[in-house]
């Protein structure tokens, strides 16, 4: 049990930086992204002991990932009510690259769900079509127009958010 624990530890602290990456992108919030991370972790020390030897465990903390974020949002969006006015949004300058990063994640967070999570799984974690499409329960002609659509909208949010600004 001891080397089980060791060789997860290990692996956590070689790929966890990593997955809280993708995690941030998915929930579109950093604190989020933390309890997502801790909560498919546990999920994944579970089953550790049962994955098979050259197994992917990425690819199954991914799958973990993804269904606690789908059961989470299902959650929340039962209990949201819609409010009359948006929030007015705060645009940032563009003149360093961490301003830049914020502005694409704040793209990203306005997204709906399901193309958020095409676009991170599909560019973010490198991921093909086919995979993206198994974990998310569609079709990769689905993940392709969730990915389209995404990118079209990224691009107009942030031609906007370039052009406020006189670039």
């Amino acid at each position: 049990m001891a080397d089980i624990d060791e060789r997860f530890a290990a692996w956590v602290r070689d790929r966890g930086e990593h997955h809280l990456r993708v995690a941030v992108l998915l929930t579109g919030d950093w604190h989020a992204a933390e309890d997502l991370v801790q909560t498919s972790l546990v999920k994944l020390y579970r089953a550790w002991p049962k994955l098979r030897p050259g197994g992917d465990p990425d690819a199954y903390l991914r799958r973990i990932m993804v269904n606690t974020h789908r059961s989470w949002w299902r959650a929340r969006w039962r209990r949201e009510t819609p409010a009359g006015e948006l929030p007015e949004t705060v645009i940032a300058d563009f003149a360093d690259g961490r301003t830049l990063a914020e502005q694409v994640r704040q793209a990203l967070r306005a997204l709906p769900r399901q193309q958020r999570a095409a676009l991170v799984l599909r560019y973010y974690a490198d991921l093909p079509e086919a995979e993206v499409a198994d974990l998310l329960g569609c079709s990769p002609g689905t993940v392709k127009t969730h990915t389209h659509r995404g990118l079209q909208a990224l691009r107009v949010t942030l031609e906007d958010c370039y052009e406020r600004h006189g670039n």
